[in-house]
């Protein structure tokens, strides 16, 4: 009854890229159904990975330079050239990740996207007429700023002296000068794949809702939304184009706010899925499984809000598939996710951090074989059939 099974799960942060984990599910898939067909579609939310998987998808290539890191020692980074050369992909973990950050050097208020700006500028250098900037497992939470600096503003503190790198310096911002902004960059279309549900400022703005996860205290995290309160506020005077609200529009907060750095700049901010997926033909993917198998490193109640297992439930449920969704972890909401028929946790039994970070692909292919074969047994249960319109009660509780 399972022939064909879809394969589309999201990496897992810091242990497994989004292709690793196709490979170690669809290796659990063969223990269970060796005949059956396994389709890889490893997806990708524009954080790591996206460069490559979009070149591999469209026939592309991967462009590698040298460029500034996220703790702003030279690292060697990429961006990629899609097929028909006229659109590059610049994804912004390649240079600002949180894998770039060492242990001990996280310290979101410190970093910087200062990288970032300057792989924009390398694609400006090939000629492309779009630029596509995924964001996402980002190490930073400096509002683009260190970007905007890479491509040639000023960001001047109140005696009108330049800013140090980090998001924790933008609370003595007084005034940007943008008159040395790359002029290429208007003459290009500034794109920028990222989670409309992550907004720089508020509440749920996103030194508050991300910064503990990059290594902020809960001082940092209150000097931090302080810091980019002042950032929305001056670059929206001084640089932003008309309209736009840096502080609390859709996507803002992306990649610790670069996507509001960007949109100052006129790049539209657009849903993560509805760029990236088109170039993968998802959807005519899965309306031809008999089962959808996605997985991502959390299920928690984050994931309906913009996660890679709640699309591939999404849009497997217009073609009416079923879906199991795979997480190293089981949080608060885990069995909530809209379209998710079952879940299941990869850790057979308690263990430390580091071990189960080490073992993520042997222990993701073992969970694929548990979950799969209780679905084989499932299928092989009798049926109740239903006597004068009404179903027979189950022996089974």
């Amino acid at each position: 009854m399972l022939n064909r099974v879809v394969v589309a799960p999201s990496g897992f942060k810091e242990s497994l890229s989004a292709e690793a984990a196709a490979d170690a599910i669809a290796a659990g898939v063969r223990r269970v159904l060796p005949g059956a067909y396994i389709d890889l579609v490893p997806l990708v939310d524009g954080g790591e990975g996206t460069a490559l998987a979009l070149a591999a998808a469209t026939g592309g290539r991967i462009v590698t330079t040298a460029a500034t890191g996220p703790v702003g020692e030279t690292i060697a980074a990429h961006f990629a050239l899609l097929g028909g050369g006229d659109t590059a992909v610049v994804e912004m973990a390649a240079v600002a990740g949180l894998s770039l950050v060492p242990h001990g050097l996280r310290d979101p208020g410190a970093t910087t996207t200062y990288g970032v700006g300057e792989l924009i500028r390398a694609a400006l250098d090939t000629g492309v007429r779009r630029v596509l900037v995924g964001c996402g497992d980002s190490g930073t939470s400096d509002g683009g700023a260190g970007a905007l600096q890479a491509l040639g503003a000023r960001l001047l503190d109140a005696e009108g002296r330049e800013l140090p790198h980090g998001g924790r310096e933008l609370t003595r911002l007084h005034r940007i000068d943008p008159t040395g902004l790359d002029p290429r960059l208007t003459e290009v279309e500034l794109l920028v794949a990222c989670n409309p549900y992550n907004v720089l400022c508020g509440e749920r703005g996103v030194a508050r809702v991300f910064g503990p996860q990059k290594g902020a205290t809960p001082a940092q995290v209150e000097e931090l939304s302080a810091a980019l309160e002042n950032w929305a506020f001056v670059l929206t005077r001084d640089a932003a184009v008309p309209d736009s609200d840096l502080r609390s529009g859709p996507g803002t907060g992306a990649s610790g706010g670069l996507g509001a750095g960007l949109a100052a700049l006129g790049a539209r901010l657009l849903p993560r899925f509805e760029v990236l997926l088109d170039h993968l033909d998802l959807d005519a993917r899965l309306a031809r499984a008999d089962l959808v198998v996605t997985a991502e490193g959390a299920l928690d109640h984050q994931t309906p809000r913009g996660k890679v297992p709640a699309e591939v439930a999404r849009r497997a449920k217009l073609h009416g598939r079923p879906v199991l969704a795979l997480a190293g972890t089981l949080g608060e909401g885990a069995g909530d996710v809209p379209g998710v028929d079952a879940c299941h946790g990869i850790l057979p039994a308690p263990m430390e951090l580091a071990e189960a970070l080490l073992r993520a692909s042997e222990l993701l292919t073992d969970a694929t074989e548990r979950a799969l074969r209780m679905i084989v047994l499932g299928t092989r249960l009798p049926v109740q059939a239903e006597v004068s319109g009404t179903q027979r009660p189950s022996s089974v509780r």
